[in-house]
């Protein structure tokens, strides 16, 4: 059978951390950033876990 290939857009979008969490970046930093206090745009800014029923499917199309 062949080998499963990682999906091209979850690569571009996540990635697993050493425990195993897979990260995202928060949404909401690609306009109107003049507009955004830089406190908003620092917290923005932080790559976040993603939730655990959503996780489990960006694993998958990781190939882990």
């Amino acid at each position: 059978m062949p080998k499963q290939k990682t999906h091209s857009g979850a690569k571009k979008r996540f990635k697993l951390t050493g425990s195993g969490k897979v990260m995202k970046q928060q949404a909401g930093m690609r306009h109107n950033l003049e507009v955004k206090a830089s406190k908003r745009k620092a917290r923005l800014n932080q790559d976040q876990v993603l939730a655990p029923g959503d996780a489990k499917v960006a694993k998958k199309l990781l190939g882990h």
